[in-house]
Order: structure tokens, then C-alpha cells, then sequence
């Protein structure tokens, strides 16, 4: 689904506003579980949300798992890892503390193998990680021995734990293995399909109702008059004269069914030219007063229209050259899809297709084949109209020999008949006409709808197929924003001149740049096609702020701030939750002004009636990695410098490894 929403803060920038361009939700299962869904379904689930970079409810679904008996050291180990996921040790809960260490008392009832080994590892690191001084030279061995999937699995989801001299070691892998993923699985040709609407189905103009059904109420009665006349006229002339009157009758009748066979198809030709298979006069101009959604519909027809032309024609002389056929066709789409909360990016591709089409039919010589097969042969007029003169003489004929030579009461019948045949005459054959007409714009607007039905729904399944077939998978998409994170934070180091040994800590906060596209499956986080990322390095002179927009289809970034300030200069930070759902973050500083930061945009219009907004939006908010974000900021205003040190390794409860 697709739509244009208000402004919203802009995170790039202090004080200035963004525009939704685009939303789109898939309609994926992937994260759906079933009430009754098995432990092993929860779980599976439940490291899909892991992998995909939802740990909170991996937590959960992993957690339940666990609770109705599925286990094992990987279960464990995935759900050490959902635990640890996006956080320090800090701020784990003394619960998930005590939990974890009962995990580790776990270890040694497991099997051999190479889940208990990495969940050995895990518990190894996180002892090491949670006091000052550790040793780390055995755990990091044990961490390199371990198999790739694992080693891997572990430095993507202890990134915030691993910090100073371990980190340090490992950092230069980690920034390889971000190169080398980086532009993976053909990234850039693949993105956009992501962020691209459902395309909505297809449609055609379906033929107009029969109008005829006065006309075929009618004309029985009218036929039976003409019948009734036209045998009185000439039975008074067979009377008068046998021999002429026969004659008259062949040369009637033969005029007669002349007239009717050329006349019927005289009568297909349509009263109003259409063009390329629009239902309305080809005289048609766009007026000052139509609605925003039929003028986007025809500014897309004219963009698509000028970039896909013949090789014979510029752009502006293939414009000129299918006016009436491109205005025809914006004013029949306009009318098919206008309805609420239908954006013009969910019909594009029909709109793509008729121009391609439009220029297909140039090529093979039929793009005016409607218009001009519409005429009726020049020979076809002339023989109905030669027809029916010749009737008319044949009847003025037989009145003239059924009046000659006949009394005063024959003459009388004579002219009544002739009168009632040509008045019945002429009104059945009106009638005639109109249903025939009737019956062969209805056969021809339903054939048309038919093929172009048909037609349409080809490209619109293969349109589909192509969206299906590019679209990024959830996991693609988290790894390539992990990539594009630790690339920044690395290039930030190198900027500042900064080791991992001469941090307290790190956080990363990614949120909405301005003009986005958004897109996500359902049940699950927003990913934006522009990101803001911002990351804050806490060293022991204070706070280096650095900011940049990511295009997340080919990683490229403008727009680099960078600030610095004293642990004191933090003043005040506020986290605001606006009543649309959105979220917005305020720092405030001593010596400049407040800085406003979009973190979330709104959603609860997005979402689905099995979907929750609260826990839409601590997925969106967990994602982004905004809940550490929050703390550590909220933490270091209220009590400057002082937090941290509170909050070091030294204070913190050392983590006992039971296993």
C-alpha cells in the first residue's frame, strides 16, 4: 500500500521536515505463528526474527519455545544470542542476568557439538566482557576455532558487548566481512523492488448496458403494422394488376433484403471514433478542474509516453504525435482506479505497459487500426442507400397499379396502406437499426474488454513475477544496513583517530532521512530507502556526535555532520511520543540550539488487523536501535560523565560462567 502523509521531522537536519513519499507493506507470513503452532515452528520463527534483526521478539518466540520443552544447545545458543542482541551488558535486567547464568549451568548436559561449543563461547565472552580486566587471549582463540556460521552469528549480535582491546582484535575482521557483504547478492539492481508498491490488479472498461430495450419493446408491434400494410398494398395490386404486381413484389423484396444486409453493417460503425480502446470522443483535453489524482495519473502517462518511443520520433514528437491517444488513456485509467487510498505508484505499471504497448502497435502499423476500420465502406453506403431508393420506387409503383382503374372505396385502402407502410416502415426500420446497433457495440466493447482484460492481466502477473523474483529477503536487507553501520562507524574511527580501547562505549541510532520510501513485512520493522545514520563515540573527553544520510540502494552518503561536546554540555534529552505514533527525539545543549530527531514515523495506519501497534512500534523502535540509544543519552543528562563511570565494567556485577 501506498500513500503521501503530512511532513514529519527531519533527523538529518535541525528543524527541517520530510515527506513520506511511499509506503508499502507485504503481504508476507514469515513471522506469522499459528496460536497452535509446535515449539519447534516458535522457534524457527523465532531465529528468523534473530537473523533478521528483530531481537526482542526472538526473545519472546525462542523463550516460548524453550518453556514448552524444545531444547538444546543451539535452542540456547539462539536464545543467548536474542538476549544479547543490540544491548550491553548494562542493560540486561538483573532477571536476564539470573537467566543466563542458569543457562550456562546448562552447557555441560548438552551434546558435543558445534552449538555447545559457540554457546561455550558465548558465556566465555560474556564473563570476560562484564569485568575490567579479563583475559580474553582463550576465549578469542575458542572464538576464532569456532565454525563459520557461528563465529559470524556472534559478532553480529554482540557488537555493542564487545568493546576496548577485545574489539580491538576483532575489528578488522569484522570490517572485511562488512566489505565483502556489503554490495552482496547483486544489491543495487535488487533494492528498489523492496520499497516498490503492490502493484494493484488489473482492469478494463467494461461495456456499457444495452440501451435498446425500448426500441425491442417496439418493434414487434411496429413490424406487424408494416407486414399488415405492406400485404394490403400489394394484394390491392394483384387485384388491379397480377402480372405488374408480382414483379413489383420480387423487385421489393429483393431491395428490401439489399437494404437490410447492407444496412446491418452500415450500423457497426461506431457513432464516436474512439481511440485506442478509450471510451470517449478523441476529442478529449484535459480541463483546469481535474482532481490531483487523474493529473499524477496523466503526468505519468507523459513521462512513460516520452521514454518509450520508436526509434523514428524524439520524445516531444511521439508526445505530439499520440495526444489523443495518450489523453484517452489517462482519462479512462483515471477513471477505473479512482478510489481512496489508490496512489498512482500502485498503477504504474499499467501505465508502463499501455505505453509500451502504444509504441508496439506504432511499430506493426495498428496503433489507429480502431479508428480507421471503424469507417464503413464507401460501396456499403451506396448500395444500402441504392437499395432503398429502389424500394421506395417499387412501393410508389404498386400503389400506382393497385389505385389504376379501381374504384373509389380500392383507391382509398390503397392509399391507407400505402400510407401505414411507409410510416411503420420507417419507424421498424429505426428501431432496427438501433438494436442492431446496440447488439454490435455491445459484441465489440465486450471483445475489446475481453482481450484487453487478458492482455492487462498478463503484464500485471508479470510485473508481479518480477517483484517477486527481486525483492530482497528480510535477512538480505538487515545484513546490508549491518554492512553499512559498521562501514560508518569504522570511517568515523578513522576520522576521530580512535581504537576501540579508547571508547567507554558506542551507540548507534538509525532513523528516517528526509523524502523516503518505506516498506516492511508484516509483523515487521519499517526499512527505509534513505537513512539517517548518527553515532555517538563516549570517550574520556566527552561526546564525538557524527551524522550522515545513506541512499540505502548503492550505500552512497551526503550531507556528514560532525560535532563535539563535553559529557557536562548534554543538558537535557527528551523522548516524545506524538499522538500519530511517531517518535521524536530532543537533545539539548549549553552552548547551541535543540536539535529535534525524527526516530520514528507514524505507522498505525499501516497496519494490519492482526497487527499491534504497541508491539509494531518496540520492533520499529528495537530495530533501530533506539532503546540503548535512549538510556545511555537520557542517563548521561541527568548525571554527565558521572553515568558512565557508574556504569563501567568496575561497578558492574561480574557474570559467572556455571558450565
Amino acid at each position: 500500500m501506498s500513500q503521501t502523509s503530512d511532513a514529519a521531522y527531519n533527523s538529518a537536519a535541525y528543524d527541517s521536515t520530510v515527506g513520506i513519499q511511499a509506503e508499502t507493506v507485504h503481504n508476507s507470513s514469515v513471522y506469522f505463528v499459528h496460536p497452535d503452532a509446535s515449539p519447534q515452528e516458535k522457534y524457527r520463527v523465532g531465529v528468523r526474527l534473530l537473523e533478521d534483526g528483530i531481537p526482542s521478539r526472538a526473545r519472546e518466540m525462542i523463550t516460548d519455545a524453550i518453556a514448552h520443552g524444545y531444547d538444546s544447545a543451539e535452542v540456547r545458543f539462539h536464545w543467548a544470542l536474542a538476549v544479547l542482541s543490540a544491548r550491553t551488558y548494562d542493560d540486561l535486567s538483573a532477571e536476564e542476568v539470573q537467566r543466563l547464568h542458569y543457562s550456562s549451568g546448562l552447557v555441560q548436559t548438552f551434546a558435543e557439538d558445534e552449538w555447545k561449543e559457540a554457546l561455550r563461547v558465548t558465556f566465555g565472552l560474556l564473563t570476560v566482557l562484564s569485568t575490567a580486566h579479563g583475559e580474553t587471549g582463550p576465549v578469542l582463540k575458542q572464538l576464532q576455532d569456532l565454525p563459520l556460521r557461528q563465529h559470524n552469528a556472534i559478532l553480529r549480535h554482540l557488537d555493542l558487548m564487545l568493546t576496548g582491546g577485545l574489539k580491538d582484535d576483532l575489528w578488522a575482521e569484522t570490517c572485511e566481512r562488512a566489505r565483502a557483504g556489503r554490495f552482496g547478492n547483486d544489491r543495487s539492481r535488487r533494492v528498489w523492488a523492496y520499497f516498490a508498491p503492490a502493484p494493484i490488479g488489473a482492469r478494463a472498461v467494461q461495456p456499457h448496458p444495452s440501451t435498446a430495450a425500448a426500441a425491442e419493446a417496439a418493434l414487434p408491434v411496429r413490424t406487424v403494422l408494416f407486414i399488415i400494410s405492406s400485404v394490403l398494398l400489394w394484394c390491392l395490386a394483384l387485384i388491379s394488376d397480377a402480372a405488374e404486381a408480382t414483379v413489383e413484389l420480387l423487385v421489393a423484396l429483393s431491395a428490401g433484403l439489399t437494404a437490410a444486409r447492407f444496412g446491418d453493417r452500415w450500423c457497426q460503425e461506431p457513432r464516436l471514433h474512439l481511440t485506442a480502446g478509450a471510451r470517449i470522443p478523441h476529442t478529449y483535453s484535459p480541463s483546469s478542474d481535474e482532481d490531483g489524482f487523474t493529473k499524477r495519473v496523466r503526468h505519468s502517462f507523459d513521462h512513460y509516453f516520452s521514454v518509450r518511443t520508436p526509434h523514428e520520433f524524439t520524445p516531444d514528437a511521439w508526445l505530439a504525435h499520440t495526444a489523443q491517444v495518450r489523453n484517452s488513456l489517462a482519462a479512462e485509467i483515471a477513471d477505473l482506479y479512482r478510489e481512496s487510498r489508490v496512489g498512482v505508484d500502485r498503477v504504474t505499471w499499467l501505465i508502463r505497459y499501455l505505453a509500451e504497448d502504444a509504441r508496439n502497435r506504432h511499430n506493426n502499423g495498428t496503433l489507429f487500426e480502431d479508428h480507421r476500420h471503424s469507417r464503413t465502406p464507401v460501396k456499403t453506403k451506396a448500395v444500402t442507400v441504392v437499395a432503398l431508393a429502389v424500394l421506395g420506387v417499387t412501393a410508389l409503383t404498386a400503389f400506382e397499379t393497385a389505385v389504376s382503374g379501381a374504384p373509389s372505396p380500392r383507391s382509398l385502402w390503397a392509399f391507407l396502406a400505402m400510407l401505414g407502410a411507409a410510416w411503420s416502415g420507417h419507424a421498424t426500420a429505426s428501431l432496427w437499426l438501433q438494436v442492431r446497433r446496440e447488439e454490435h457495440r455491445l459484441a465489440r466493447e465486450t471483445l475489446k474488454y475481453r482481450e484487453q482484460l487478458t492482455a492487462r492481466q498478463a503484464a500485471h502477473q508479470r510485473w508481479q513475477s518480477l517483484l517477486d523474483t527481486t525483492r530482497p529477503s528480510e535477512q538480505q536487507m538487515e545484513t546490508w544496513l549491518a554492512c553499512d553501520k559498521t562501514s560508518f562507524v569504522d570511517e568515523a574511527l578513522r576520522h576521530h583517530r580512535l581504537t576501540w580501547r579508547d571508547l567507554i562505549t558506542h551507540t548507534i541510532l538509525v532513523s528516517p532521512a528526509p523524502s523516503y520510501k518505506r516498506g516492511r513485512v508484516r509483523r515487521g520493522p519499517w526499512r527505509y530507502s534513505h537513512y539517517v545514520f548518527r553515532l555517538f563515540l563516549f570517550t574520556q573527553d566527552g561526546i564525538r556526535e557524527m551524522s550522515s544520510e545513506f541512499s540505502f540502494s548503492d550505500a552512497t552518503r551526503k550531507n556528514e555532520q560532525r560535532s563535539n561536546y563535553r559529557f557536562d554540555a548534554l543538558s537535557s534529552v527528551q523522548v516524545a511520543e506524538n499522538v500519530d505514533g511517531g517518535y521524536d527525539l530532543e537533545l539539548v545543549l549549553t552552548n547551541g540550539p535543540a536539535r529535534k530527531i525524527r526516530v520514528k514515523d507514524a505507522d498505525a495506519h499501516q497496519l494490519a488487523p492482526d497487527e499491534n501497534s504497541r508491539e509494531i512500534s518496540e520492533i520499529n523502535l528495537s530495530a533501530a536501535g533506539s532503546t540503548h540509544t535512549f538510556r545511555l543519552l537520557e542517563g548521561i543528562a541527568a548525571d554527565g560523565k558521572g553515568w558512565i563511570e557508574r556504569h563501567s565494567p568496575d561497578n558492574l556485577t561480574p557474570f559467572q560462567f556455571a558450565g
